[in-house]
């Protein structure tokens, strides 16, 4: 996300840097959204229910849901609203997602289906999220970039 930012802020076009400005926040609405979702659903982790064999890592207590994973939709929502930015930055950050999916899958946090609805979920909210800030948000940049934030919007 700060690559991206300073991707943006070195060139001049407001609407790179309102979508740079979005993915942190794409990133917070796609967990609230996942959240939401996993509220609905109670899955028991698989270290939960499979006891044997031991899991890698210690298990989250009773009422820590699995499905859908927040992990993955956080992941793919970081991917997602960078791809819209630099599509190096979405290639890398697609990668570190689907690594990190498969190993939530590995240590016995969560189910594949888990991850994969977390990652559909987290892709979808980013990227409705940062269209619409490169849609409607570079006048705010604009107005932002002549003010005492100008070091922080342009290079």
């Amino acid at each position: 996300m700060i690559a991206g930012w300073w991707r943006a802020r070195r060139g001049a076009d407001p609407a790179a840097m309102a979508t740079a400005l979005a993915v942190p926040v794409a990133v917070v609405v796609a967990y609230l959204a996942n959240d939401l979702v996993k509220s609905i659903f109670d899955e028991a982790r698989p270290c939960q229910v499979i006891t044997s064999p031991a899991t890698i890592q210690p298990c989250p207590g009773v009422g820590d849901w699995s499905f859908p994973s927040n992990h993955s939709a956080i992941a793919a929502a970081s991917a997602a609203a960078l791809w819209l930015l630099d599509r190096r930055l979405g290639a890398i950050a697609t990668l570190a997602a689907l690594v990190m999916g498969f190993a939530r899958i590995w240590v016995g946090a969560h189910y594949p289906h888990d991850v994969v609805v977390g990652f559909a979920l987290g892709a979808a909210v980013a990227t409705a999220v940062a269209l619409a800030a490169r849609r409607w948000a570079p006048p705010v940049v604009i107005r932002l970039q002549s003010g005492f934030l100008r070091p922080f919007l342009t290079s």
